[in-house]
């Protein structure tokens, strides 16, 4: 256990060590190689080019020269990522076998490795973090230590301020004065719903309770979002020190961390830095001598899409099957066993402890009038810059996917982007200046959600999208009220007729129909949201319901069953390739005929595009 003395001497003293790691200019002989050990990175070797380093530099007995794993830089897309600092050198892409001269070109002489420098999406290379594009309009407020510090190691959390904001809070401030600062800086929840924080917090502590409960909500189970899991390999200890907050706040000495099996290596961060905090004496018993007590358990989740509901999750916590409970009574009035609890996503624990070091002013002047500070995204699909991406609230769409995101591959054209995933709804190209934030996305009928933002281009069929979406809400819908369980069934079946080609224009009308009345009807807002993406593709791309239902065909070829597959006469050269490999002998024409292809026998398989030499077939 370390005294709050020791605890501000190991934090001056790292910090000195460190100052290199934000100060590009710092006056040291000593460089550190930082080396990304995000999932992403982790996937593609990074553990072995850690490794590599680090036997190489013993190897060749050179000094001065640190090894560190870091969590997600952000940009996934350059991934492995390696920066050596003071100087901010960027190393994209980089191979276990890169290492021996990184170390002998760089480290050694003082040169760059020019093949290995990131290059920005116009082809410029550059020398560090701060000239990309990527970076240029984020704020980093929840992932301010992700990509800096070594998440598995106390003292460097310690070195950035790490655990100041509890000190402050349990040796200067009461529990009202806390919650009045949360309340004042405009902070929503960031796990979809965007309820005040402060609000929910005052809620939990004015109900009186002999036990009441922090929880911290990881089940991040939109498909093609990481924000959660990103923060908490890149930085455990914000969420512990903000856990802690809340239960100071509300009166609990107790916390849970819901998060899902599937991300072995955010739980075992979480474990090490729950171990690091308990022998530091940060958590446990009477916390720097205030008397103040509080622990923190693990729980895992085997994956349940429904136990991002919040009372799903407290059912799955008590051991029970993952099912939404009726509400009211809320979690604040009965929650974990029955006691008030507070459920806070990773997000929003990983903003607390910066507001009450930095203000309320200084976090409510950041965003829009009101959604206030920073939002974190997962930036995926059909963008060139695909990573994880923390911008001020009211920054356009259009900013995200053309100055950060580098734009669409290919020289494309965008077409829609899907923010809030499954629960969410979809943006067409006509809206891309509107402002991202809360109030806004809702008028545009789409939602905030937890973070996942999904582009797409020209080449995506919004009923097949639809479609996908319902498949994952029907095989994740928990089945305890009938018009989730049901009624989205119904709907995918609608939707799987019209990509069949067997569907009427009077299917449109009944998905319109079942989607508005699931939204009323559904027990949870998982269920109510459920149709959501079918509901905002139908306003914005109804005609492409129409061709499907009425013409029977998909603009875009994707719905396989509506594509059309032709031969152009004057590319075909009659060499009756295409007709040999056919393997439903679809293709008629004998010697040098130009080849024609039977409609009826056709399946579609592709077979005879990807064999014609002439490209005469599409």
């Amino acid at each position: 256990m370390k005294t709050l003395e020791e605890l501000h001497k190991i934090s001056e003293e790292k910090r000195k060590e460190l100052d290199l790691r934000v100060n590009t200019k710092a006056d040291t002989r000593e460089k550190h190689i930082l080396v990304c050990q995000g999932t992403g990175c982790t996937s593609s070797k990074s553990p072995e080019i850690l490794e590599n380093f680090r036997k190489i530099l013993k190897e060749k007995n050179i000094e001065n020269v640190r090894v560190i794993k870091t969590g997600c830089f952000g940009l996934c897309a350059k991934g492995p990522i390696v920066i050596i600092r003071p100087e901010d050198t960027f190393y994209a892409n980089v191979k276990p076998e890169d290492c021996e001269e990184i170390i002998e070109t760089h480290i050694v002489k003082g040169e760059f490795v020019e093949r290995l420098l990131c290059k920005d999406i116009d082809g410029k290379v550059v020398n560090s973090l701060d000239e990309l594009n990527f970076y240029k309009k984020q704020k980093r407020i929840a992932l301010k230590n992700c990509g800096v510090i070594n998440p598995e190691d106390i003292d460097e959390y310690l070195a950035f301020d790490g655990y100041k904001a509890l000190e402050k809070v349990l040796t200067t401030m009461k529990p009202e004065e806390v919650i009045d600062v949360v309340s004042k800086s405009g902070l929503r929840g960031r796990g979809g719903a965007g309820f005040p924080t402060g609000k929910k917090w005052e809620l939990t502590r004015v109900n009186e309770a002999d036990q009441k409960y922090v929880v911290c909500n990881a089940d991040e189970g939109d498909p093609g979002a990481f924000m959660d899991r990103s923060i908490l390999e890149g930085d455990p200890h914000s969420v512990l020190e903000a856990m802690e907050i809340a239960g100071f706040c509300i009166g609990a000495n107790k916390g849970f961390i819901y998060v899902r099996a599937e991300y072995p290596i955010a739980v075992k961060r979480l474990e090490i830095a729950i171990n690091q905090a308990r022998e530091y004496g940060i958590l446990g018993k009477n916390i720097f001598g205030t008397g103040f007590d509080f622990d923190i358990e693990i729980r895992l989740g085997a994956g349940a899409f429904v136990c991002g509901e919040e009372t799903a999750l407290l059912e799955s916590i008590e051991g029970k099957r993952g099912q939404p409970r009726v509400k009211p009574p809320y979690p604040a009035a009965s929650g974990l066993w029955g006691k008030p609890t507070l459920i806070n996503n990773v997000e929003t624990y990983a903003n607390i402890a910066q507001i009450i070091l930095k203000g309320s002013s200084w976090y409510s002047s950041i965003g829009t009038e009101k959604s206030k500070g920073t939002k974190v995204f997962a930036l995926g699909g059909n963008v060139n810059n695909i990573g994880l991406v923390e911008v001020p609230m009211g920054t356009t769409l259009r900013e995200i996917v053309y100055d950060i995101g580098g734009g669409i591959p290919n020289g494309r054209d965008f077409k829609a982007a899907q923010t809030g995933g499954p629960s969410g709804g979809c943006i067409p190209r006509q809206h891309l200046d509107t402002p991202i934030d809360y109030e806004s996305l809702k008028e545009i009928g789409s939602m905030m959600g937890s973070g996942g933002l999904i582009v797409m281009d020209d080449t995506k069929c919004m009923v097949s999208l639809a479609k996908f979406y319902l498949e994952f809400t029907v095989s994740e819908s928990c089945g305890k009220c009938t018009p989730c369980r049901i009624g989205t069934k119904r709907m995918l079946e609608i939707l799987e007729k019209l990509c069949n080609g067997e569907g009427e224009e009077s299917d449109i009308y009944r998905l319109e129909t079942l989607a508005k009345n699931i939204q009323k009807a559904s027990i949870c807002g998982l269920g109510q949201s459920a149709p959501n993406p079918v509901i905002s593709t139908l306003n914005y791309f109804r005609e492409e319901f129409k061709e499907h239902a009425i013409d029977k065909a998909c603009r875009t070829q994707e719905c396989k069953a509506l594509a059309k597959i032709g031969i152009d006469e004057e590319k075909c050269k009659g060499c009756g390739l295409c007709q040999k490999h056919c393997p439903v002998n679809a293709i008629k024409g004998e010697g040098r005929d130009k080849r024609r292809i039977d409609p009826n026998l056709c399946i579609k398989c592709g077979t005879c595009i990807t064999t014609c030499p002439f490209h005469a077939i599409s």
